[in-house]
């Protein structure tokens, strides 16, 4: 184990000089790196929305409006098609999904379905157009009447369709707004997730998103006083529509379109030459220029509306005929608005209406301060660990400390390398892989020593402390990596950032633990040659212990049933601080200006004036920053937007809006099902990856134990009062692999004791495999317990319930490694029909093994 060819270890130190290299790049300023020569890697990694600020927005697409669209088309065109045939109908009219039409002549009937048979026919789908979608069904309920009726596949499609569209209209109007590097893509079958990364002003941003832009020019229906068709009927083919002043101005406006947005070429925000005023100006095509000439000249002296979204911009009167194709749009604009509105024009319209259903901006001063957090918590709780190793091994520690150097570089370079985004909980899991990756090198220095004391020479320790290391860690290590992956695939935003950085945290661990490591110590012993392995300073776990653990069981059983117990109770019973992210609603942090203190007295008597529902308002973090959170809204999805208009409307001449989260009921809910899912799915995985490496009795004892731990940390949720987010469920999934990971190293003991001790009574065998490993076992703990810390006490408050969630399953994972998931496999008697009688004295270890 312990030889390396020539050519091995200059691989090894290759992959390690280059991850140097690649992750080089971070620690240098972006105008350092634009004097480097081109070959040398100058990719940095890409800072997430929580650390440079910027804005992330869920939009969905509205089906019912692609619906009604769709009904309101086929009403129209079966209108116009049995009047081009000449077939009499009465009755034509839409509900539901649904357009029916009754047949006034039985004989037309089949001339009425050859009229309409085209609405029947199929449209090409899929990427490459090789699958047909019929749009509608019909159906003939009684002799003379057709039932057009929209199928499910068919909305899909129209849905599909649409998202693409605003795909490409979303991204004209973000890049229109000068941003760098936005991330525009589609996200499931109906969404598209908008992030901007640095955008300053976040509301003008939903805007321009959240308008349709569907642009018209309509004649003003002036045949009757528009009074009179509010207060009794509009004519046929007019409707009332309203203005966007302030008071709003009804008009009766025609229904047949002249010319719409699609015939735009171009649209800039200009000023008026004669009033000076801001306005839009536009220029039509050529179809365009025909169609608006042709209708000016024929209504000179009437009023023509400019329609956006159903809303009159204005409504000026034709003087003189406008043949030339352009004109431009007047309507009480600010310079800013009249540009938004160019913006939407050039851009185009979008098919159907998009709403806003999350939210999440970060103000950049809190970004920086972000990233100031976490490389003070990483330095903090690098030393730490560092200084621990020393203390605790040595020289042997000193090695470990430059393999957790390249640990770190390697998974700086590997980020860099995919174009991964750094996100706050990012830097978490690579401080949380620090103390993981140490965990490693305690396994194998740990067991190193064993093989010492049972009197190998210092070579054959060392090379038996690798090799027999090696499949707990690889087993330790891939439970923690399968509930990483769920986490991955279930998780979104910096959830996923985190478990991006945790996985390629777990696949170096294992390099730089058994190679780069293994490599080092080879080294050492080829030139030094030692006689005895080094001494550490301080022993925290002395050898030989033999603590009765098996003996405790009854009571270690007892304690958790109750604690468990009471945990579910008051799970049940009294209500967890669940965040926006569960059951939806507003969060905002806001700072005071100027750095005086927050006045929550005052933002509490405001915010309670606005009519926005439960408003809690508390200090977060230094006495200038205020959480505020609004609940949920009954009114649906655009009233959550309502709220953070109201209350940055309210506060923002006093205070600065530094991170605002909106989530709206159909997200929070699908969050939480995913959340339930997700350690569903993990606890299967591990379970069925520890019955394949084991028997079934480890398998359902690690599983019963990680289960106690999950259980443990939702009462301490419900206990403490921490907020329960998407990164409480990072957390929870992460202390289940990280219990098993604990667990396995008692399991892969006891099961190398059960081949050696065939006769061992199970209770004495499983106390020796204990105290044996209770050294790998705690002082692992302490290495991630100390990582944790420093993210507690210095990473800042956005990730605090994440860190002490991971802080006390840790401490619960190590307690149930020990006293549930051992003594559990007496109760599942892994030795059928041996006694398992404590009191009775067995054979120790020592004489077994002579």
């Amino acid at each position: 184990m312990l030889y390396f060819s020539r050519w091995k270890a200059i691989a090894v130190w290759v992959v390690v000089a280059l991850s140097v290299l690649f992750a080089l790049p971070n620690l240098i300023p972006q105008h350092v790196l634009a004097t480097w020569p081109s070959w040398v890697p100058k990719k940095q990694m890409t800072l997430g929305l929580d650390l440079q600020g910027g804005s992330h927005i869920l939009l969905e697409v509205a089906r019912q409006d692609l619906i009604n669209e769709r009904l309101n088309a086929t009403r129209d065109e079966i209108r116009t098609k049995l009047r081009d045939a000449k077939v009499g109908y009465t009755g034509l009219a839409a509900s539901g999904r649904t357009v029916q039409v009754r047949i006034r002549d039985a004989v037309d009937i089949e001339k009425a379905k050859d009229a309409l048979k085209d609405l029947l026919a199929p449209v090409s789908a899929g990427v490459f157009g090789t699958t047909t979608v019929h749009e509608l069904s019909l159906e003939e309920p009684e002799p003379g009447v057709l039932k057009y009726t929209l199928t499910d596949q068919g909305i899909d499609y129209r849905v599909s369709t649409a998202v693409t569209q605003s795909i490409e209209v979303v991204g004209r109007r973000v890049n229109e707004l000068g941003t760098t590097e936005p991330i525009i893509q589609r996200q499931g079958n109906d969404r598209i997730l908008v992030q901007v990364p640095g955008l300053q002003d976040p509301q003008r941003l939903k805007e321009i998103l959240g308008q349709t832009a569907k642009l018209t020019f309509q004649m003003v229906d002036q045949s009757v006083p528009v009074q009179d068709a509010i207060r009794g009927r509009p004519p046929a083919g007019s409707t009332v529509m309203y203005s966007t002043d302030d008071p709003p101005v009804p008009y009766l406006i025609e229904n047949r379109v002249i010319v719409s947005g699609e015939n735009l070429v171009d649209a800039q925000a200009t000023f008026d030459q004669r009033t000076s005023e801001p306005v839009v100006s536009f220029r039509f095509d050529g179809k365009g220029a025909q169609r608006f000439g042709q209708a000016t000249q024929e209504n000179v002296g009437r009023l023509f509306a400019i329609i956006l979204d159903n809303q009159v911009i204005s409504a000026p009167q034709i003087r003189e005929p406008i043949l030339g194709g352009s004109g431009q749009i007047s309507g009480h604009f600010t310079p800013q608005s009249a540009n938004d509105l160019a913006v939407l024009l050039r851009a185009g319209a979008l098919p159907a209406t998009l709403t806003v259903i999350e939210e999440r901006t970060v103000g950049p001063g809190l970004g920086q301060d972000s990233i100031h957090a976490g490389k003070v918590a990483g330095i903090i709780g690098s030393i730490l660990v560092v200084g621990f190793m020393f203390v605790a091994y040595g020289f042997l520690g000193f090695l470990a400390n430059i393999a957790l150097a390249a640990h770190v570089a390697m998974i700086i370079a590997a980020l860099s390398l995919i174009g991964a985004t750094l996100t706050l909980p990012g830097i978490a899991g690579i401080v949380l892989t620090i103390g993981m990756a140490v965990d490693s090198n305690v396994l194998i220095y740990e067991r190193i020593r064993e093989e010492r004391r049972n009197g190998r020479s210092v070579i054959q320790a060392m090379d038996l402390g690798f090799s027999r290391a090696l499949n707990t860690i690889v087993d330790s290590n891939v439970t923690s990596f399968i509930a990483t992956v769920v986490l991955f695939y279930l998780g979104s935003g910096a959830v996923k950032g985190f478990a991006v950085t945790f996985a390629i945290g777990i696949l170096t661990t294992v390099f730089t633990a058994f190679t780069f490591t293994r490599l080092l110590v080879a080294t050492w012993l080829r030139y030094s040659r030692p006689k005895e392995l080094p001494r550490a300073p301080v022993t925290f776990i002395p050898p030989g212990t033999k603590i009765p653990f098996m003996g405790m069981r009854r009571w270690t059983f007892a304690l958790s049933t109750v604690l468990s117990i009471a945990s579910v109770v008051l799970f049940m019973t009294v209500d967890m601080n669940y965040g926006v992210d569960f059951k939806g609603g507003s969060l905002i942090e806001v700072q005071s200006k100027g750095g005086q203190p927050a006045d929550i007295g005052d933002i509490r008597a405001r915010l309670s004036q606005l009519n926005i529902g439960e408003v809690q308002v508390q200090q977060f973090g230094d006495p200038t920053d205020v959480l505020i959170r609004v609940a949920t809204q009954e009114a649906g999805e655009n009233a959550e937007q309502s709220v953070v208009t109201k209350v940055r409307d309210e506060l923002q001449n006093q205070y600065d809006f530094r991170r605002v989260e909106v989530v709206g009921p159909t997200v929070s809910s699908e969050l939480a099902r995913q959340g339930t899912i997700g350690m569903l799915i993990a606890l299967v995985g591990i379970l069925f990856y520890v019955w394949f490496r084991f028997e079934w009795q480890f398998a359902v004892g690690a599983i019963v134990a990680t289960v106690h731990d999950v259980v443990m940390t939702i009462g301490f949720f419900v206990i403490s009062g921490i907020e329960f987010n998407q990164s409480s469920i990072a957390a929870i999934l992460t202390i289940i692999g990280y219990s098993l990971n604990d667990t396995i190293v008692v399991y892969d003991r006891v099961r190398e004791d059960l081949r050696k001790y065939k006769k061992m009574p199970l209770p004495q065998l499983l106390n020796n495999a204990v105290n044996e490993t209770l050294s790998r076992t705690t002082l692992t703990s302490v290495t991630t317990i100390l990582a944790l810390l420093a993210l507690v006490l210095f990473g800042g408050e956005v990730i605090r319930s994440f860190t002490l969630a991971m802080l006390f399953g840790v401490v619960f994972g190590t307690y149930s490694s020990i006293f549930i998931a051992a003594p559990l496999l007496i109760l599942f008697k892994l030795r059928p029909g041996q006694a398992v009688d404590e009191e009775k004295p067995a054979p120790s270890s020592k004489a077994l093994a002579t």
